[in-house]
């Protein structure tokens, strides 16, 4: 790999860092109760792994959680620093790595995109693996049994991450359709970073 397109990595990277925590920004509100919040940021998610792959869209989303951690507010609601990794949403906030990680897998496991398939990442991805990290943490933080973790924390937010899932899914569709090199990069630096 050359310094031109470590460089180019490291761009995308700080961009799509920057565009988690530009969608965590704008709000949030709390559902029937719950101590998990709704933002946007699993949109950014799920947008990160479509469209850098597994290896650039994980390290975006640990360049997000970094500069959160460092003290810069831009975990949901303006907060910053390590408490947020503390609290009740902290599983989420690991969970948003490795869903990336696991989307741009699924995305990425054909040379082209397709829609379907970058839907079905999403769900996996941006739903189901950040539910199965942030459920158990919101429990453990909250001492609440499982069941009422699981409603509280994942099923009252289902409707609306399936909405970002085909939102995403759009969009990097149309990104790809726009620039029909991307997708033929983002397939060959994930090919060639599994080779190392």
């Amino acid at each position: 790999m050359d310094r031109r397109l470590a460089a180019a990595d490291l761009a995308r990277v700080a961009v799509f860092a920057g565009l988690i925590a530009a969608l965590s920004l704008p709000g949030q509100f709390y559902l029937f109760g719950s101590s998990v919040p709704v933002t946007l940021q699993t949109l950014g998610v799920m947008l990160t792994g479509l469209l850098l792959g597994a290896r650039l869209g994980a390290l975006a989303v640990l360049a997000y959680l970094a500069i959160g951690a460092a003290g810069v507010p831009v975990f949901a609601g303006g907060a910053a620093g390590l408490a947020p990794f503390s609290g009740p949403t902290g599983g989420y906030l690991v969970g948003f790595a490795v869903g990336a990680f696991v989307i741009g897998l699924i995305a990425r496991s054909s040379r082209q995109f397709r829609p379907v398939v970058g839907f079905v990442a999403c769900v996996v991805g941006g739903i189901l693996v950040v539910y199965a990290i942030g459920v158990p943490v919101l429990a453990w933080r909250l001492d609440l049994d499982f069941g009422t973790a699981l409603r509280t924390g994942a099923t009252i937010f289902l409707p609306g991450d399936l909405i970002k899932a085909v939102l995403a899914t759009v969009v990097a569709a149309g990104v790809y359709r726009a620039y029909p090199a991307l997708a033929r990069d983002t397939a060959a630096r994930e090919a060639a970073a599994a080779r190392t």
